[in-house]
C-alpha cells in the first residue's frame, strides 16, 4: 500500500530546514535531537568489532517489506526523484573512457534534467546539479576544467580500484596524486582478504593510511560488499572504516558480481547510526552499482529517511553511485508532466 512520506515539495523543504538547524548548530547532522560532527576517527576497538552481529533473515524481511510498504506518486514522487539527482555521483569507470566522454558526462552534471522539462516541472530555482562526477585519475583534471565554477565535486577511485591488490605504497601515491590534482573526494577500496582473514588492525592501519593521504578531501571507503560473502563480514569491516576516519562508507565498486542491495544498506546504514550513537560522529553512506531505475532511487532515499532521518537525506552524507540511473529519472519526470514515457535515447548521458 502507497505511503506518502511528504507532501509534494517537502523532501526539499524538510531537508532545507534540516541543513538551516545543522548549520545554525556548527553541525553535520541531527539524529534524535543529537548534533553530530564530522567524523575524525577513534582507537580501534576490537571489542566492538567481535560483538556485530547480523540477523541476516530479518534484515531481508525488513528489506522486503519496505519495498513494498513505502511507494511515494505524483508530485511526491518527482520531488523525491529531484532530491535523488542532488545526491548523485555521475559515474564513468569504463575502460574505453576518453576526455571527451568525461567532457560530456560533465555538461549533463551541470544540467541533469532538459531545460524544457525544469520549466515545466517549475523548478528553475532550484539550480538543479548532482553532487559529484566520479572518474578515474586520468581524467580528474578534466573534470576540474569542465565542471569549474558550478559547485559540483569532482572524486576520483584510488588505491588499485576495484581489486585493490597493488603494493599499499602504490596506492597511497595514487591517492596523494588525485589530491594535488584537485581531486575533492577519494574513493578507495579495501584489501577484503584483510576482512576473511580477521585482521581488524591491519584493516584499520590501510584505511588510516588512506585517510592521512586524503588530506583534506573527503574519503569514501568501498567495502566491496559483493565479495565480502556475509552480512557480518559487511557490518564489521564498516565499523572498522569509520573507526580509520571514513567520511563516507560505500557498498560496491559497480565491478561485483553483486553490488548494491537493500539489505547490505539496512547493515550498513545501521552501523552508521550505532556509530553516531556511540561517538557523537556521523559518516555518509554511498549506494553504488546496480542501481538503474528511479524506483530503486526512492527504495534508497526511504531506507535513509527510515534508518537515520532527514539529515542524511542530503548530498553531505548520502550519494548513488551512478552512470544509468539519471536517464530512468528524467523519463519518468517527463511522464509526471506530459503523461507518456519517452524513449530512452532522448536522454543520453554521455
Amino acid at each position: 500500500m502507497p505511503v506518502d512520506h511528504n507532501h509534494p515539495q517537502a523532501t526539499h523543504e524538510t531537508v532545507a530546514k534540516v541543513d538551516h538547524q545543522v548549520h545554525a548548530g556548527a553541525s553535520l547532522a541531527i539524529l534524535s535531537g543529537r548534533p553530530l560532527q564530522p567524523n575524525s576517527g577513534i582507537p580501534l576497538d576490537l571489542n566492538w568489532v567481535q560483538e556485530v552481529r547480523v540477523n541476516t533473515s530479518a534484515v531481508e524481511r525488513r528489506a522486503q517489506s519496505q519495498v513494498a510498504r513505502r511507494t511515494v506518486k505524483k508530485d511526491w514522487q518527482a520531488a523525491w526523484l529531484l532530491r535523488a539527482i542532488s545526491c548523485m555521483d555521475l559515474t564513468t569507470l569504463s575502460g574505453d573512457d576518453t576526455e571527451d566522454r568525461v567532457r560530456r558526462l560533465c555538461a549533463k552534471a551541470r544540467q541533469p534534467v532538459q531545460q524544457d522539462l525544469v520549466h515545466r516541472l517549475g523548478i528553475e530555482e532550484l539550480d538543479l546539479k548532482v553532487a559529484a562526477v566520479c572518474v578515474y585519475h586520468l581524467f580528474v583534471e578534466t573534470a576540474l576544467r569542465a565542471l569549474e565554477g558550478s559547485g559540483i565535486r569532482v572524486a576520483a577511485v584510488s588505491t588499485g580500484f576495484p581489486a585493490g591488490l597493488s603494493p599499499l605504497a602504490e596506492r597511497v601515491a595514487e591517492i596523494r596524486r588525485s589530491v594535488e590534482a584537485g581531486a575533492n573526494e577519494i574513493d578507495v577500496v579495501i584489501t577484503r582478504a584483510l576482512v576473511f582473514g580477521g585482521r581488524w588492525q591491519a584493516l584499520y592501519d590501510e584505511i588510516a593510511a588512506f585517510k592521512q593521504a586524503c588530506g583534506a578531501a573527503h574519503m569514501k571507503v568501498i567495502l566491496a560488499s559483493g565479495d565480502l560473502l556475509t552480512l557480518r563480514n559487511v557490518a564489521r569491516a564498516g565499523v572498522v572504516a569509520m573507526m580509520a576516519g571514513a567520511d563516507f562508507i560505500k557498498t560496491s565498486t559497480g565491478k561485483e558480481p553483486t553490488n548494491a542491495t537493500l539489505p547490505v544498506g539496512l547493515v550498513m546504514t545501521r552501523a552508521i547510526r550505532e556509530y553516531a550513537q556511540q561517538t557523537g560522529m556521523a559518516v555518509g553512506f554511498k549506494a553504488a552499482g546496480g542501481i538503474r531505475t528511479a524506483k530503486q532511487s526512492t527504495d534508497w532515499l526511504a531506507m535513509m529517511k527510515e534508518e537515520l532521518g532527514q539529515s542524511w537525506m542530503r548530498a553531505e552524507l548520502f550519494r548513488f553511485g551512478a552512470s544509468g540511473l539519471l536517464g530512468d529519472i528524467e523519463r519518468q519526470l517527463e511522464h509526471h508532466v506530459t503523461g507518456r514515457y519517452s524513449a530512452d535515447y532522448r536522454h543520453p548521458i554521455a
